[in-house]
């Protein structure tokens, strides 16, 4: 472990020579004529977006049987005899349960829109909400659980509660700083209209396909009462809607961070040397070349990304526990290594570069580690608070689909409730995505050349050097802290046996 410390002290203390070296001489230069280039491009992971595709029509077929089967007829189709013996059927009918979830597409679009519309003036107060409500809301929704007689649900969404005030508690330090990031972000997709307008067609695409999603999900809860095997079959299509979901969010991603990165590179929108038609070369080559990769990427980076905050959030409040510290520690190197192979900050360089998904997460990870700006952006929550704005926005979503099914059907209000919350946050999460891709960007652009921030924003780079130059320092005297710790627990062993 010591000389892990000596090598994460020597590190860091490069690490802060290499950052002011580039801020201050400015050697590190993006090569303009490599971005959006033609001949760079070539179809990455085709693997992926073949599976992606079948999936969706496999599951096109079956959404469409499920939803029929129970489609103003019960058993319309006649496949109850097939599930006979472990599935306890009934007359339910899809149309009992269809408006519930057009209610919940509703609401979710509803949100997400008054997120856009209120992206350039109240987008941080939005935010600041998000984080200090959420557990508040968590707690409502787990006594309701509790008062409904659901006490599976009841202490997953006080467990939910709980983490999250945790989670703000660990990470309150670290918010000024965050909020400063988000600020100027959503300063930057502001300037940008055009990045909203992507959101809303994407979100209808979405709702479009959330119209056949759920009028299968409505069979499947129309099919029988309290049987395990339905909730399975719920399980698959929500595991299906959240990759669909997470694939159109990282499409809106790699198009809005492509064009960010462009603005800052070239100095402004209305730059001569901006190159043409940009959001339509970067939705062009989102959608065929670099599509395979997105639909890769979005299979894993969403958990990993959650896993690594929850992990830091407690990490850093262990103390002097040894055992747990040790424990913990081997599951943070763990996830470490799986972040060098899915981050977002490879969308960044799938939108301009167009590579494969694991070389530009590579490729971004090892320009963060080799600048020292990992420090940074380990250092910054913005993703997590984005991520609770989308959770806020899908129990908002779920609660209002959850209590009409409560007043018809009470024993359905989980089912129905659980998977609208899950359509509520990927339609908010489109919404904010494209604040999340300009602070992905901008992170990128620092690394690669930290004169396109102090050019875009000289106070905004100021103050992101100050917090990278003390980050580095902390980092530094941690490892030289517990390598002195180290050395004296040796010492006192040695002492001990002499």
């Amino acid at each position: 472990m010591s000389d892990s410390n000596i090598s994460s002290s020597s590190s860091d203390s490069a690490s802060i020579a290499t950052v002011d070296q580039n801020v201050g001489r400015n050697e590190r230069i993006i090569d303009a004529d490599q971005t959006f280039s033609p001949e760079l491009r070539h179809w990455r992971d085709v693997f992926w977006l073949a599976i992606f595709i079948i999936h969706l029509i496999v599951l096109g077929v079956l959404l469409a049987i499920f939803g029929l089967n129970r489609f103003k007829t019960a058993n319309r189709l006649n496949i109850d005899r097939y599930t006979e013996g472990f599935w306890e059927n009934n007359n339910g009918l899809t149309e009992t349960y269809w408006p519930k979830y057009a209610v919940a597409g509703g609401v979710g679009t509803g949100l997400g829109c008054i997120w856009l519309l209120l992206l350039g003036s109240r987008a941080n107060q939005m935010m600041k909400v998000s984080v200090h409500i959420l557990t508040t809301y968590l707690a409502v929704i787990s006594v309701l659980c509790f008062w409904c007689e659901q006490f599976f649900w009841g202490v997953a969404f006080a467990t939910g509660a709980v983490l999250q005030f945790l989670y703000v508690i660990a990470v309150i330090d670290r918010l000024p700083f965050t909020m400063l990031v988000l600020q100027k972000a959503v300063k930057l997709v502001w300037s940008l209209p055009e990045v909203t307008r992507v959101a809303y067609a994407f979100m209808a695409v979405m709702l479009l396909w959330m119209g056949i999603w759920s009028f299968g999900a409505a069979g499947v809860v129309a099919s029988s009462r309290g049987d395990l095997g339905r909730w399975w079959l719920l399980v698959v299509l929500s595991v299906s809607l959240f990759w669909t979901g997470a694939v159109l969010c990282n499409t809106v991603h790699v198009i809005v961070s492509g064009l960010v990165f462009l603005v800052l590179l070239h100095g402004g929108r209305n730059a001569s040397s901006m190159p043409p038609n940009s959001l339509m070369k970067s939705l062009r080559y989102a959608v065929t070349t670099s599509f395979g990769s997105i639909c890769y990427g979005s299979l894993f980076t969403a958990a990993i990304r959650t896993l690594r905050w929850e992990i830091r959030g407690f990490r850093s409040k262990i103390g002097n526990n040894e055992c747990l510290l040790c424990c913990v520690d081997f599951l943070f190197q763990l996830v470490e290594t799986l972040v060098r192979f899915f981050n977002k900050y490879a969308y960044v360089q799938i939108a301009v570069y167009g590579k494969g998904f694991n070389r530009s997460a590579r490729d971004a990870w090892e320009l963060f580690q080799s600048t020292g700006v990992e420090a940074l952006v380990a250092y910054d929550c913005s993703g997590a608070v984005l991520l609770m704005g989308t959770i806020l926005g899908g129990l908002i979503t779920g609660t209002c689909a959850g209590v009409w099914t409560w007043i018809t059907w009470r024993d359905r209000v989980i089912m129905v409730g659980s998977t609208a919350m899950l359509m509520g946050m990927v339609l908010v999460g489109l919404a904010m995505v494209i604040v999340e891709s300009a602070v992905t960007s901008i992170y990128i652009c620092y690394a690669e050349d930290p004169s396109l921030i102090r050019r875009w924003d000289p106070q905004f780079f100021n103050q992101m050097s100050e917090t990278l130059h003390q980050r580095l320092q902390h980092r530094s005297a941690r490892a030289r802290e517990v390598l002195t710790h180290n050395q004296l627990d040796s010492h006192m062993q040695d002492t001990f046996h002499l």
